[in-house]
């Protein structure tokens, strides 16, 4: 397993501040993502102005709303602090009705220190945790 950096700083920058995502069953895709996110990843889910949120500690990155889906399908990456995000979010997505579309690890075609884990989320949409590793 690949070393691990705890601090939660992020190796480059975060160009994407937050999003709202239409959903087809904003109960279901709540479930897929509190487990994914908050379980798998360690983040928080909030209310913000009557839609759940979910983001680290302090944000609001992802918001869900209905009247979706988004077609068509998409892909969206979850920054993650460390490996054991990476992995928690694939193994708690996976337990919550979401589909394998990539093993945790790294995926240095993309670049060094790239480690991901990709679902497909109950909308269809290409969802991933992304560790860039320090070099």
């Amino acid at each position: 397993m690949p070393g691990d950096d705890t601090s939660g700083g992020n190796v480059r920058a975060v160009c994407v501040d937050h999003m709202t995502l239409p959903v087809g069953d904003l109960g279901r895709s709540v479930a897929f993502y509190r487990a994914a996110l908050v379980e798998g990843m360690g983040w928080v889910e909030i209310d913000e102005e009557g839609a759940p949120a979910f983001g680290p500690p302090g944000s609001e990155d992802l918001i869900l709303v209905g009247g979706g889906p988004l077609t068509p399908a998409i892909h969206l990456a979850f920054a993650a602090a460390n490996y054991a995000q990476v992995e928690g979010f694939h193994r708690e997505g996976l337990a919550a009705g979401g589909v394998d579309n990539g093993p945790p690890g790294p995926r240095l075609k993309y670049s060094p220190g790239y480690h991901g884990a990709f679902l497909i989320d109950p909308d269809g949409h290409n969802v991933e945790a992304v560790w860039h590793a320090p070099q």
